[in-house]
């Protein structure tokens, strides 16, 4: 029994200091497997696609202010990076300075902010030489017809105002039929409006003195609003769009002059054709400086 026992524990440690002496090959498999990949991901990585690159150093060139270029990249003695193909140099477009950047970013804002200013300035006075013109053609066409002083003229952010006085010359006092001469005088500009692009705004206006009680117009707001009607009714007669024309009353809110003034009573009971200014509203808003800087100069 003894003698077996022994036996036993003698086959038992033999088996324990049994040792497998190709296990290292495992660990060598390993090794060799990933430096295969770790080459393979170094060789993709040094692919540079030239076309790829061209869009982003162009994109990036533009947002730094510095050219971006693909230039050898010197890698350090005995790198496996020795003898690949160029690396992507971007760093050297960076500006190191913050403010920098933050410069260039406030010169590019303030030379965008000039540039809409001047193309802003440009169709303002394209828009006022149009306008120009079109009162220019009126003036000629009421010249002509014998009716040179019944208009006055402004440019504003509107576009041109046609001022024709209403008593005496569009109507007789709190009547809204024309007379003879405001018919005649609508017939001498229809020809210029109708040849106009623009839209064309009818206003009718009222001095500040009120209407005849119990007569036929309950307040100032029927009788001005009736007047514009009135006009743009003829002049669609004449052959102006009806669709480009609008009609409105502004009664007595709207003077051309100060009740205080001595044409007051005349001047402000009116009628108005604006000719509607086609550019855009930063460009409208000079128009009345524009107009102010011809008028001082013709003065």
């Amino acid at each position: 029994m003894s003698t077996g026992n022994g036996r036993r524990r003698a086959k038992k440690h033999e088996e324990e200091e049994h040792e497998n002496h190709e296990r290292w090959l495992v660990s060598y498999a390993d090794m060799v497997t990933l430096l295969l990949v770790t080459f393979v991901v170094l060789y993709a990585m040094s692919q540079v696609d030239q076309a790829k690159f061209s869009a982003l150093a162009k994109g990036l060139s533009a947002t730094f202010g510095a050219p971006i270029s693909v230039t050898p990249a010197a890698a350090p003695e005995g790198s496996v990076l020795d003898g690949l193909p160029g690396v992507v140099d971007i760093a050297s477009a960076i500006p190191p300075d913050p403010t920098v950047q933050q410069a260039q970013i406030d010169q590019a804002a303030a030379q965008a902010a000039i540039e809409r200013a001047e193309r802003v300035a440009a169709e303002a006075r394209q828009a006022y030489d149009d306008l120009a013109a079109a009162r220019e053609a009126i003036q000629a066409a009421l010249a002509a017809a014998g009716y040179a002083g019944a208009a006055r003229y402004e440019i504003d952010e509107r576009g041109l105002v046609v001022h024709i006085v209403a008593d005496e010359v569009l109507f007789d006092a709190e009547r809204a039929v024309l007379r003879p001469e405001g018919a005649a005088i609508l017939d001498a500009v229809a020809p210029t409006l109708i040849g106009l692009p623009h839209q064309l705004g009818v206003e009718g206006h009222a001095n500040h003195l009120p209407v005849t009680p119990g007569g036929m117009w309950p307040s100032n707001w029927e009788l001005s609003a009736y007047r514009a009607t009135t006009v743009v009714r003829h002049l669609g007669d004449q052959g102006v769009p009806q669709p480009r024309m609008s009609a409105n009353g502004h009664s007595s809110t709207r003077p051309l002059v100060p009740e205080s003034d001595p044409d007051a009573i005349s001047v402000n009971r009116r009628v108005d054709i604006v000719v509607l200014s086609t550019a855009s509203a930063e460009a409208n808003a000079l128009l009345p400086g524009i107009d102010a800087a011809h008028q001082g100069v013709t003065e």
